[in-house]
């Protein structure tokens, strides 16, 4: 594996442990729903990040739509989910229109992810 991709899942681990901490802040600080939105993105963030890891290191490939779609999830979930937890627990928003441009790069995160469909890897599969 990869330095990037040693990041990524260092990223989706610390991503999924959020995720769990939003959760339960939500259930026992604020119930707000925004700060559900922001637990569930964070946890589903973290998983599609490693299994967009998994499957280009099973692949066999350095570079790969997989890893590429796996980092733009990984930095749209954190403005989006960062700007949503935020502004319900600290009243602070990272800045104007994070989380509608966290949420174009999910969007587009998945998109690229899709394209590993068509990738061809070094191993045959």
């Amino acid at each position: 594996m990869n330095a990037y991709r040693r990041f990524l899942v260092l990223l989706a681990g610390l991503m999924g442990a959020a995720g769990v901490a939003a959760a339960a802040a939500g259930a026992h600080v604020n119930p707000d729903p925004n700060l559900a939105t922001a637990a569930s993105f964070l946890m589903l963030g973290a998983a599609a990040v490693i299994g967009a890891c998994a499957l280009a290191t099973a692949r066999g490939q350095g570079w790969s739509f997989a890893t590429a779609g796996g980092g733009i999830i990984a930095l749209g979930t954190l403005l989006f989910s960062g700007t949503l937890a935020g502004r319900v627990l600290w009243d602070v928003v990272l800045f104007p229109m994070a989380a509608p441009i966290g949420g174009t790069m999910l969007i587009v995160g998945w998109l690229v992810l899709g394209l590993a469909a068509f990738e061809r890897g070094s191993r045959a599969g």
